[in-house]
């Protein structure tokens, strides 16, 4: 997805670090990112994920027979193959050269994953920031990393406390936050049906927590309101 050891305006060259996914998310340990040159997805079996759907529709009363439908397993198959296919790609870093010490913060960046109890979307904005340390990240990785850890059944806490994590294990930053805002179809489309309904999930972890003012200044520019301080 990225290309190898790019270099930077001034010449500098880049430092990569292989990004790729952490254990089983469904385990206590899914909240721990690792980085290595092994995934944890298993091979996708289209052939299977069609007869499954096909098996699944039909005990569901969904009449298949129609034109319209016969490919609809197949489909609804590449449609789920499609949302979990997280790709590796380079988490690439470069010196801090000039000494920047004040916040980077990419704001909304879009994001949807499948909620894990339900299997059905859930989607929003991602707004990821840090102070750096002894390193920048190359800005587009930012949303990168949300994409990647959005690509697997997920809850929204996890998912933001492994992208929170994973900046602050790959680039040890003096800080990081991560704020979520997103709507799940599995509570404003069945059960309680809250429509317009969002939530809202927040990880800080160094200065970003530690510091009341860095803490406000995050909310501030990520446009979100300011949490209490943590106990």
């Amino acid at each position: 997805m990225t290309g190898l050891n790019p270099s930077s305006a001034n010449g500098a060259r880049a430092r990569p670090a292989l990004l790729v996914a952490g254990p089983d998310p469904a385990s206590d340990q899914g909240m721990h990112p690792a980085v290595s040159q092994a995934g944890d997805r298993r091979g996708v079996d289209l052939g299977a994920a069609e007869r499954a759907a096909a098996e699944f529709l039909a005990a569901l009363g969904i009449d298949l027979d129609r034109e319209e439908r016969r490919a609809t397993p197949a489909r609804m198959a590449r449609a789920y193959a499609e949302l979990l296919a997280a790709q590796p790609f380079r988490l690439t870093t470069f010196p801090n050269d000039e000494g920047y010490d004040e916040l980077v913060l990419a704001r909304a960046i879009p994001f949807r994953t499948l909620c894990e109890h339900h299997m059905l979307l859930f989607s929003g904005v991602a707004h990821v920031g840090y102070l750096p340390g002894e390193r920048i990240l190359g800005l587009s990785k930012l949303a990168r990393l949300v994409g990647h850890f959005a690509a697997r059944p997920q809850t929204q806490e996890r998912l933001t406390m492994q992208v929170a994590r994973c900046l602050e294990a790959n680039l040890r930053p003096r800080g990081a936050g991560v704020v979520l805002e997103a709507g799940h179809t599995c509570m404003t489309q069945r059960g309680i049906r809250a429509h317009g309904a969002t939530t809202v999930t927040s990880a800080l972890l160094g200065t970003l927590r530690t510091d009341p003012r860095s803490r406000a200044e995050f909310f501030a520019l990520a446009r979100v309101p300011a949490s209490p301080e943590p106990m």
